[in-house]
């Protein structure tokens, strides 16, 4: 049955500003600007307003006015050294994650894959026939070995919805992003928690040279990008082969092989096709998939000047490079010299000898690490992240220069873009749209709302079209707006805010919102005028007043986020009217104003 001709039109208008936000701003050029360095175009208002919607996800009530209280500057300056801001009641609320503190021989030990603890039970049972009670442990094994994912996914949307340190959660999202893995691969989802904890984490605002190195030699990526399978091709020379390795390597792989074997009949292993990499257990020669992302993606760029013979001699360094068998049930990283190629090699025009060993690898991350392309691919996506989607290029290259002065210091990077003129300039401001994962977060915040220990949140994220950790091509997800914004995306994200303000996201309950009783009794222009000046920083078009004072809602339902792939779907669960400040706010959170940052 059709929409009613107003409902139609209704629908049209949001529509047509939900689908400009693709486009960025009105320029998509951005003009570099004619103005002394440390000039700032932003109100003071605006600058805080601006700083929380870019080094955070978003003010939460009261925010604003406590930034521009304290200063913009400062508050910056707290945020880029989160370690001197108490997060203590962060920490409370994942004290009863009983997971992220685990380890991956761990969770393997308590949270076996299905298969292996049937494989477990057999081997102890002698019995080799599925029955009923085998298709029960099953099914619970199944469930029981999801529990952990799920709780590493409402703690990451938790902590950006909660944390005082907010700008370590931006970074964290985008340095997971950068280094992307996807949970759906063998069973990497076992090394998530250390990748997130052990691997990103500590490194978000430090060297870009230590963040690399501990990516490189984390199991998930090893696992991931295929690296631990990457053995020298046959007649390559190895360590073993020119002796340097000897009868210890040999041995080593012998004890190996009978390490896998024995965990596999009782654990099912760990990364089912790496821990054999390079083991004596059918080599399968040069993997060279981390090699090209490496430089691809995690360094030079794509236009960065390396060739593909480049990528080969990369690949060949990082023969060896590999996930320790889990013997005792840890897998780590492990470099096998026997696999290793320890041929002469030549990269990015730099000669590194024959007869080498894991020094290969480490000398292919100093060369890239400090490789010029590397500096400015690094800045621009930085920029691009808190800027715009198209960043001024004078801003690109000053940020350049800071991360190769600072021998890749993120920390002082991000300092050179987030204090420049151009990103408190009216083309930056609210120049950026929303991922979906930033659409959730923020509208938790702007009500007030509370960390969500529940998995719906972050199944929120993911039925927006943004799944943590399951994008499943290396790039990672856009960081652009254009790849957010089609038709049944923005009706998801218009349903979307329809069930925030109907109390049934976790955490966010829209009487908390501290302004709600006062405003709910208020006329409606009152209403509205408050919603905007709230969620919208007091800046909204014409028509979308109108709608907000219209009450009209073109889905006629204010149901939870519904279910769909990467561009979400609009199809409403629970059909729902809102109704008086419920519904303006509901409206709010779905506009096109509110989908910028």
């Amino acid at each position: 049955m059709p929409l009613p001709p107003v409902r139609h039109a209704f629908r049209a208008v949001l529509l047509a500003g939900m689908m400009a936000c693709a486009g960025g701003p009105p320029s998509p050029t951005f003009v570099e600007p004619v103005r002394s360095v440390g000039q700032r175009e932003l109100s003071v208002d605006q600058q805080a307003r601006h700083a929380l919607n870019r080094l955070a996800f978003g003010p939460r009530p009261g925010d604003v006015a406590r930034v521009t209280a304290m200063g913009v500057d400062r508050w910056i300056a707290q945020q880029l050294t989160p370690t001197r801001l108490d997060d203590s009641a962060m920490d409370r609320v994942l004290a009863p994650y009983a997971t992220l503190d685990a380890t991956a021989g761990e969770l393997l030990r308590d949270y076996p894959p299905p298969a292996a603890l049937l494989a477990r039970q057999r081997l102890r049972d002698g019995n080799t026939t599925m029955n009923g009670a085998d298709s029960l442990a099953l099914r619970q094994s199944a469930r029981k070995s999801r529990q952990f994912v799920a709780e590493l996914l409402s703690a990451r949307v938790a902590r950006a919805v909660a944390s005082e340190r907010q700008l370590q959660e931006v970074m964290t999202d985008f340095w997971l992003n950068h280094f992307s893995v996807f949970v759906g691969k063998n069973q990497l989802r076992y090394t998530l928690p250390e990748y997130e904890r052990t691997t990103i984490r500590p490194h978000t605002l430090g060297r870009f040279r230590d963040l690399l190195d501990a990516v490189a030699k984390s199991p998930a990526m090893l696992t991931y990008l295929d690296n631990a399978q990457s053995v020298a091709d046959s007649g390559r020379p190895t360590l073993a082969s020119r002796g340097n390795a000897g009868r210890g390597d040999a041995r080593r792989r012998r004890q190996v092989q009978t390490a896998v074997d024995r965990r596999r009949a009782t654990m099912g292993g760990v990364l089912r096709e790496s821990v054999a990499a390079g083991q004596g257990r059918r080599p399968r020669g040069l993997n060279e998939n981390y090699a090209r992302e490496l430089l691809e993606l995690h360094t030079l760029g794509v236009d960065g000047g390396y060739t593909q013979q480049d990528i080969i001699e990369v690949a060949r360094a990082l023969t060896g490079w590999t996930v320790r068998p889990p013997r005792t049930g840890e897998p780590t990283f492990w470099f096998n010299g026997a696999a290793h190629d320890a041929g002469e090699k030549r990269i990015l025009g730099t000669h590194l000898a024959a007869g080498r060993g894991i020094e290969d690898g480490e000398q292919v991350l100093d060369l890239v690490a400090r490789h010029p392309s590397t500096a400015r691919f690094i800045a621009r996506k930085l920029a691009v992240r808190f800027v715009s989607d198209s960043p001024p290029g004078a801003l690109v290259e000053r940020a350049a220069d800071t991360f190769r002065r600072t021998d890749g210091d993120i920390r002082e990077v991000v300092r050179t873009i987030v204090t420049s003129p151009e990103f408190f300039s009216h083309q930056a401001y609210r120049a950026k749209v929303k991922s979906p994962f930033e659409v959730v977060v923020s509208a938790a915040r702007a009500v007030g709302g509370q960390a969500d220990t529940s998995a719906l949140s972050s199944l929120a994220v993911a039925r927006l079209g943004q799944p943590l950790y399951g994008h499943q091509a290396p790039n990672g997800w856009p960081e652009t707006g254009e790849a957010w914004m089609n038709t049944g995306a923005i009706l998801s994200r218009i349903n979307f805010g329809l069930t925030v303000a109907s109390s049934r996201l976790p955490g966010a309950r829209l009487s908390d919102w501290p302004p709600y009783a006062t405003l709910r009794a208020a006329p409606r222009e009152a209403q509205v005028a408050g919603v905007i000046e709230a969620f919208l920083g007091g800046e909204a078009s014409r028509e979308t007043r109108e709608i907000l004072m219209s009450g009209e809602n073109p889905l006629l339902a204010g149901g939870a986020a519904p279910a769909g792939g990467e561009g979400g779907d609009a199809r409403p669960v629970t059909p729902r009217r809102l109704a008086g400040l419920d519904q303006i706010v509901g409206l709010a959170l779905g506009s096109p104003e509110f989908q910028r940052r």
